[in-house]
């Protein structure tokens, strides 16, 4: 039987404010507030809120046959808590019901896996962590920033625990082979890959309300209709698309929510389900291996990583931002680390992108963001090294950074041996005295006279007092 994984993609990042050059060793908060809550607010309550309602519906009218996926970033996460509460009871309603898997994403939806496997596994635990407090789930498949996946990231994705990864079904990689069957990783054949049917997808993500498209208007019986015409041994389609197709990209009134309501009445008539992930790396043998040497994405036409690092200005600000990574890690003070974050989002990037005017961006020209964000950057390293002073060389701080390390994993094995020890001492406490307990107790003689051959028996053994008393009376 055929079937449909879809995965919904949530992200929003903390927008910088116009930070001047003058501004730096003076202002240490760079967000602009009041734009971030402009802009989500409205996008949760025009596409995130009544997407997520329709989803419960679905659910619900079909009995839990329609079954999808939901991909949310910490960013997002957070700014859902000061702006938009009410959007995080409905990820937990979704997530109570089973049929909604939250798959796991970078916290900071940054590029932090091209360049620094430490931060990126540091980022995926925040995210799970976010998961598993607040909608009780365990994820067991990922989705990277954009569906950015390259070989050596699938060994480390194995390590963390992950069964499977969603990523691009890039036709570069791909060549004749289809996106609409499940691989596995060819440095890590444990890790299953699922492949974005980029057509299908797009069909949805772009094409759904263009009047001048040969196929408008899409309706949901044609689509699935394409669906089941796809070759019979192609077992699975994944639709990834960004949660604000629906409602903020295509607005309520082009009836998007109606065509993705109706997907699962004529998916049933046609014999095509729903899955999760999870479930198509369970139960979908993969058909063979896929080596994907160079970093893929779903962003562009090229499918690689141009859009965020595309130009030296990326460059720059890019190796810049990293360069501080281990520093950071190793402070304690909590605004930093927050900052940290917030500036690893991947659209801070994408708006210093020249290859085509960057969708959405605050900003005039790339150089307008890119001036921006190296303000911020200059004043945010500046605090950096008021932690770690820059007097301090890379080869000195790595030494200083691997005592810190040395003394602690030193402590920690102190305290399990001192632990280890007060065990065993207790231990030897309650054997002893379960010992003693147990013992008989000693015979006591009786109290009285002794016999007379025992009395004079003792008296010829003790030596004969001195008569003190004749020699006195010699002496006088």
């Amino acid at each position: 039987m055929k079937a449909i994984c879809f995965n919904f993609e949530i992200h929003q990042p903390f927008r910088l404010k116009r930070y001047r050059f003058f501004d730096i060793g003076k202002d240490h908060y760079y967000f602009d507030d009041f734009l971030n809550d402009d802009i989500v607010t409205r996008v949760a309550h025009n596409s995130y809120i009544p997407a997520c309602e329709t989803l419960l519906r679905m659910v619900e009218q079909n009995e839990g046959r329609f079954r999808c996926s939901i991909a949310v970033s910490g960013l997002a996460f957070e700014q859902f808590e000061h702006y938009v509460p009410e959007l995080l009871d409905l990820f937990k309603k979704l997530a109570d019901t089973g049929c909604v898997e939250f798959v796991a994403q970078p916290f900071s939806y940054g590029l932090s896996s091209l360049t620094d496997p430490e931060e990126f596994a540091q980022q995926i635990a925040e995210t799970n962590s976010i998961l598993r407090n607040r909608l009780g789930v365990e994820p067991k498949v990922v989705r990277n920033t954009e569906l950015i996946y390259f070989d050596d990231l699938a060994p480390q994705l194995v390590e963390m625990g992950f069964k499977g990864v969603l990523t691009e079904g890039a036709k570069h990689i791909l060549g004749w082979k289809s996106p609409d069957y499940v691989y596995s990783a060819a440095s890590a054949p444990k890790l299953k890959l699922l492949l974005r049917n980029s057509k299908l997808s797009d069909d949805i993500a772009f094409r759904f309300s263009d009047t001048s498209w040969s196929e408008f208007p899409l309706t949901a019986d044609k689509y699935i209709e394409w669906i089941a015409s796809t070759p019979a041994e192609e077992q699975i389609v994944n639709i990834f698309l960004n949660m604000e197709t629906f409602g903020d990209l295509h607005p309520a009134t082009t009836g998007i929510f109606q065509f993705l309501e109706a997907l699962p009445r004529f998916a049933a008539e046609r014999g095509v389900e729903f899955i999760t992930p999870t479930q198509a790396v369970s139960k979908i043998k993969a058909v063979g291996e896929l080596s994907i040497v160079h970093a893929i994405s779903s962003a562009g036409e090229e499918r690689d990583t141009s859009s965020w690092l595309g130009n030296r200005l990326q460059n720059e600000a890019f190796d810049k931002l990293y360069s501080l990574a281990e520093r950071v890690r190793e402070c304690s003070n909590r605004s930093l680390k927050r900052d940290w974050q917030y500036l690893q989002a991947c659209d801070h990037f994408f708006y210093m992108n020249t290859k085509s005017p960057a969708a959405f961006s605050p900003y005039e020209t790339p150089f307008a963001a890119f001036t921006n964000y190296m303000n911020v950057l200059a004043d945010f390293l500046m605090r950096v090294e008021e932690e770690f002073p820059s007097q301090v060389g890379n080869e000195e701080l790595n030494s200083l950074l691997l005592t810190i390390r040395n003394q602690g994993a030193e402590i920690e094995a102190l305290n399990k041996e001192l632990t280890s020890m007060r065990k065993s001492v207790e231990q030897y406490n309650i054997e002893h005295k379960k010992r003693e307990d147990e013992a008989p107790a000693p015979e006591k003689k009786p109290r009285g006279r002794k016999p007379k051959a025992e009395a004079a028996t003792e008296a010829a053994e003790k030596p004969a007092p001195k008569k003190r008393a004749a020699k006195k009376k010699a002496d006088k």
